[in-house]
């Protein structure tokens, strides 16, 4: 048998010669490189939150998260109580909160500039958040209250 990763510490082995040896390496640690990609993922994510130690990690159903996650709870990065909680629906969940952004930026014909499109898209996602009733004290059918707080923070007449 000939072995199936180009990599030294892999042991994997295989009957099938003719498969090509880069081809090789990818099928056989998938797995391992997802995890060290997810480890590297949620240590980005934790890094630019700071000093925020998270209770709970909401994730999509991707099987390398946990083991990602108990490997930074090993090392220290995370607290021993955080609790991963996997959700294998969780991007469709995203992609439909995102649905009314779409819209508008595919009417808005796009943008000219960088900086333009990040201020509108954060308008329009600061405009959903009102709408959905996701504005703490702010009622999601008070159409007043709403008009008012706009009127505040953006320092316009809505």
């Amino acid at each position: 048998m000939k072995p199936t990763c180009a990599l030294p510490a892999c042991g994997h082995t295989s009957t099938a010669p003719s498969i090509p040896p880069a081809k090789r390496s990818i099928s056989c640690c998938r797995p391992r490189r997802d995890v060290v990609a997810a480890k590297h993922f949620l240590q980005m994510a934790l890094w630019r939150t700071g000093q925020v130690r998270p209770r709970v990690i909401n994730v999509d159903g991707n099987a390398s998260y946990p083991p990602a996650i108990a490997e930074l709870k090993e090392s220290g990065a995370l607290p021993r109580r955080c609790r991963c909680r996997p959700s294998p629906y969780l991007n469709n969940i995203l992609e439909q909160d995102h649905r009314f952004v779409r819209k508008r930026i595919a009417a808005s014909l796009w943008f000219r500039s960088v900086d333009g499109a990040l201020r509108t898209i954060a308008g329009y996602e600061a405009m959903n958040m009102i709408r959905k009733g996701q504005v703490r004290w702010l009622a999601k059918g008070d159409v007043v209250g709403q008009v008012r707080f706009i009127e505040r923070v953006f320092g316009i007449a809505a």
